[in-house]
């Protein structure tokens, strides 16, 4: 949800600006926020919500519950029946919500007339739009999209953010298919582009990559001037061939600004003189970046010595927030990079969803070039933070300080990070989930330095967002009334099991699946409320279970007498399990009639669902087995149900079965290894996303002449003269000792080192001597860019093992875009 400016839009006025019918208007409100997430629709006047319905979910469904909570303004595209249940509420019927969206924004956007510059491509658009809004942002006041918001729909909501007081504009804008960027020209209306290059993302959405140029180029065809690198010369074919007029960089002559290199300095000839920029970056990627905003820069009329000022104070930029432990129990969100209201508001949002600890803190910086005085942004602060509440507030800088009679009495201030630094009580920090956000002149990488638990080098890194699309992607083959189980069983497949099912339950996932109770007490006191299946419950801890609201998988007699016993009476949900041909847990088709009988006579006993697992889900030859199964299962489950006298719920399928075999469905799915981005039907498979990066570090580099041996048992035996790296991780932390030898290899600096030697219980030795590393450079065990399956296959086992396999010493950091 994103605020607007203080011009505003009247509800009255939504008919004309998009087209729609006015269904009802109960008080003609002004329109001051945007919102199209029911979960994170604010209940404050002035929030006009967009029922959009998508692929998995429906805006209009959650009306009435929005209703309730206070929101009083819809644009639907689905007419509603009963009006009298909302007799307070606003409503305007459109032929489509997304495009009523667009209107809204557009006719924001085209009140103010200072200079936008929009941003398209297929790489680099949010690098570079985050780096010009470093750079323009000291000496004026500039507005951008909040992380990337550059879809068809955050654009729009990004451009709602604009306000008087604002002097210029930095937009992205991303498309998948044809027609989408000529909306977004009209919500964006940028007076200067910038294209950063045509990649393979998205190819599928268009005919060829011409058409791909074409359309990403429409964002440009009312645009004074396009900034582009010449030297891609199939963009520079299309873009001379649609008369865009542009002011061009690159290495050929004929472009406005004519670039080589020379090690990291970069000369730039231009308007006959030649300039020598110092490059702060080495990798391509991240110069062809900086070289886009060096031609902006010099567009705009800055002079070379404050070109180079400006480039020397660019840094990475973090695309995601990072959460990671925190002392004494607490989780860390650390967002330090930048801080705009925009900006907060997204870091709000995703601090309200952690639901892992009930105390949620802000340490907050002054928020500079806001354009606004002191009380006023004093004031906007307070307006999100009374949306998004938290227990406790840390304001540092001169303005929070001197404004602090607006918040509340146990907020504390500090004029300085260092003050903060040296005056705060650590100690006071206890089991709580803290979000450090703070301009970048204020350093705040201190402070999250200072809150950070102090593991060794060795992290796995959880991309949460890459979770939520390979979730989405599974719901997707689902129909609609199909519910989903997932498994967070050991640590979550290693990624975090809190962590994991905090983020399911806020998706809204019908159950999660642990092996053991101690992992279901886990998740409780780590507030997920939603039902938890206990795979393998034991006699010890029935107290647990009932205690903390868990439902054993039955899969004995053994165990269900146990239970009964235990209950003496009392109610319990449970889950029975069928053994259909796996022959691992289960009852048997001949022991049918006994426990039917044991139901009979034990009413207290609810049986939530029941199930069997397919034992070659993912061996398309053992498609009639598995049919046959399904078969078995359906049924016993029938036999079972029609005992009852009710129907549970019926489950079959695994993440394998969900891709292969949807006829199975039944009523509920278990999404297990797939989550996490593994397919085991289809490793090669490019549509789930990888969740866990295993990285460390190096610790050393040694020089080894030839003949020479490395490690333990002189394993490692130098063949010529090497150069070797000594890791930070061993098997200690789930690196095998399999992989010793030659058998494992790792990534440095884009490259594949080999392992050398054994790998040790805490260390390992890798072959860097082809190349260019260093002591304390990051090395990839496995991730994007090394898939975990290859790792499997050295080593002859599957994904599942070396996930689980990641010792619980090694830290865990969970990163998201927030969105």
């Amino acid at each position: 949800m994103v605020p607007g400016s203080s011009d505003m839009i009247f509800f009255s006025q939504l008919p004309e600006i998009t087209g729609g019918k006015l269904l009802q208007l109960r008080s003609d409100s002004q329109i001051e926020y945007l919102s199209i997430d029911s979960r994170k629709a604010a209940t404050q006047k002035g929030t006009l919500f967009f029922a959009i319905k998508g692929e998995r979910h429906d805006g209009h469904q959650y009306i009435s519950d929005l209703y309730r909570m206070g929101t009083r303004q819809f644009v639907i595209e689905q007419p509603t029946e009963h009006l009298i249940d909302f007799p307070e509420a606003n409503f305007v019927l459109v032929s489509s919500t997304v495009s009523a969206l667009q209107r809204v924004a557009a006719f924001h956007r085209k009140r103010f007339s200072f200079p936008v510059v929009g941003i398209t491509g297929s790489n680099g658009k949010t690098i570079i739009k985050e780096w010009l809004y470093q750079i323009l942002s000291k000496d004026q006041s500039a507005v951008k999209n909040p992380g990337s918001y550059n879809s068809q729909v955050g654009v729009p909501l990004s451009v709602w953010q604009i306000k008087p007081h604002h002097q210029i504009g930095l937009f992205e804008a991303g498309i998948s298919r044809p027609g989408e960027m000529e909306r977004l020209e009209g919500v964006i209306r940028p007076t200067i582009g910038i294209l950063t290059n045509i990649g393979t993302a998205h190819d599928e959405g268009f005919r060829d990559q011409e058409q791909k140029i074409e359309e990403k180029l429409k964002l440009f065809k009312n645009s004074q001037v396009l900034i582009y690198c010449a030297d891609h010369t199939h963009v520079k074919r299309v873009i001379q061939k649609m008369g865009i007029r542009t002011y061009s960089w690159g290495r050929d002559q004929g472009v406005d600004l004519l670039v080589s290199f020379q090690h990291h300095a970069c000369q730039i000839s231009h308007a006959g003189q030649t300039h020598t920029i110092e490059m702060p970056f080495a990798d391509k990627a991240s110069i062809e970046n900086c070289l886009h905003c060096v031609a902006l820069l010099t567009y705009l009329g800055f002079n070379y010595k404050k070109v180079q000022k400006s480039i020397n104070s660019l840094r990475s930029v973090p695309m995601r927030m990072e959460m990671k432990e925190g002392i004494n129990q607490s989780y860390l969100i650390d967002d330090t990079y930048n801080n705009d209201l925009g900006g907060l508001e997204l870091s709000l949002q995703f601090l309200t969803h952690q639901n892992q600890k009930k105390k949620k803190r802000l340490i907050l910086s002054d928020i500079l070039e806001s354009g606004l005085s002191g009380e006023l942004l004093a004031k906007q602060i307070l307006v999100l933070l009374e949306k998004y509440p938290v227990q406790n507030f840390v304001g540092i800088g001169p303005m929070l300080t001197g404004e602090q009679r607006f918040f509340s009495e146990n907020s504390l201030f500090y004029p300085t990070t260092q003050a903060f630094l040296d005056n705060f009580d650590f100690g006071s920090i206890h089991e709580e989930v803290i979000l450090v956000k703070g301009a970048r002149t204020f350093t705040f990488e201190k402070i999250a330095n200072r809150l950070q638990r102090k593991l060794h080098g060795t992290v796995m890194e959880v991309d949460l967002s890459a979770l939520v699309h390979n979730l989405n992607v599974f719901r997707s083959l689902l129909r609609p009334e199909t519910k989903i189980m997932v498994m967070v069983k050991a640590f979550a497949y290693g990624s975090g099991s809190p962590e994991v099912a905090n983020v399911l339950q806020y998706h809204k996932v019908d159950y999660l699946g642990v092996a053991y109770v101690d992992e279901g007490v886990d998740l409780r006191k780590n507030n997920i409320v939603i039902p938890i299946m206990v795979m393998n419950p034991s006699e010890d801890s029935f107290d647990s279970l009932i205690n903390y609201n868990l439902e054993p998988e039955i899969y004995s007699f053994r165990i269900f007498h146990s239970l009964l016993e235990y209950l003496g009476g009392r109610p319990c949900s449970i889950h029975l399990k069928l053994d259909t041909g796996m022959h691992r847990l289960g009852f048997a088709k001949e022991e049918l009639s006994e426990l039917i009988q044991l139901l009979g006579q034990n009413r207290n006993i609810i049986v939530a669902s029941i199930f069997t697992h397919l034992a070659a889900a993912d061996e398309s030859g053992q498609d009639e087995f598995s049919n046959y199964q399904a078969s078995v299962f359906t049924e016993a489950a029938e036999s079972i149900s029609t005992f009852l006298g009710y129907r549970p719920l019926y489950h079959i399928l695994n993440s394998s079965g969900i891709l292969r075999l949807p006829h199975l469905q039944h009523d509920m799915v278990r999404l297990g290894i797939g989550l996490y981005g593994v397919d085991p039907s289809h490793p090669d498979s490019k549509e789930l996303k990888p969740v866990a990066a295993l990285k460390t570090v190096i610790s050393q580099i040694k020089s080894i002449k030839k003949g020479e041996t490395v490690g333990y048992g002189r394993k490692g035996i130098a063949r010529n003269d090497l150069r070797v790296a000594t890791i930070a991780i061993g098997y200690a932390d789930g690196f095998s000792r399999r992989l010793s030898q030659g058998v494992g290899e790792v990534l440095i600096a884009g490259k594949r080192a080999p392992v050398i030697g054994n790998v040790c219980m805490d260390m390992t030795m890798v072959d860097v001597t082809a190349i260019d590393a260093k002591e304390g450079d990051e090395v990839v065990i496995f991730g994007a860019e090394l898939p975990i399956q290859e790792m499997a296959n050295k080593i002859q086992t599957i994904p599942y093992e070396l996930l689980t396999s990641v010792s619980e010493r090694v830290k865990r950091i969970f990163v998201s875009d927030g969105i």
